[in-house]
């Protein structure tokens, strides 16, 4: 038995440690984005940075209503593009609302595999509506 007090963990220390700065934590609607390109994002960050915010939360809504694996994939596609603009941005959460879903199985199929991605890019997904993971 140990009589030296619990460990903290990594982060929570690094985070104690840290100075806190002032800056404004937002949310951004993937809809307001002129692009997913690294240009136009490093802009965007450094504009916000500049003003004393800092994107905290992305929103995004998309609707897979084509009963189709291509079609599917497709806004599966686009859904990753935001995932990496989340993370470019140092985004922490990604919330996703699922407008529709005509095939369910296969949406779910897709949220799956975006949640994992979304997981390795550190931004954590949340879904909701028509269908979630």
């Amino acid at each position: 038995m140990s009589t030296t007090p619990a460990q903290q963990s990594s982060v929570v220390r690094d985070v104690d440690a840290a100075a806190v700065p002032e800056v404004t934590p937002v949310s951004l609607s993937a809809s307001s984005l002129d692009s997913t390109a690294p240009d136009y994002l490093r802009d965007l960050k450094a504009g916000l940075a500049a003003d004393g915010y800092h994107p905290a939360v992305l929103t995004v809504e998309a609707g897979f209503e084509e009963d189709c694996p291509y079609a599917t994939q497709t806004v599966a596609e686009d859904l990753r593009a935001h995932v990496r603009a989340a993370a470019f941005l140092g985004v922490s959460r990604l919330e996703l609302t699922v407008t529709a879903a005509a095939d369910e199985e296969a949406v779910r199929s897709a949220l799956r595999a975006l949640e994992e991605r979304a997981r390795r890019e550190g931004v954590a997904l949340s879904v909701s509506g028509a269908v979630s993971a």
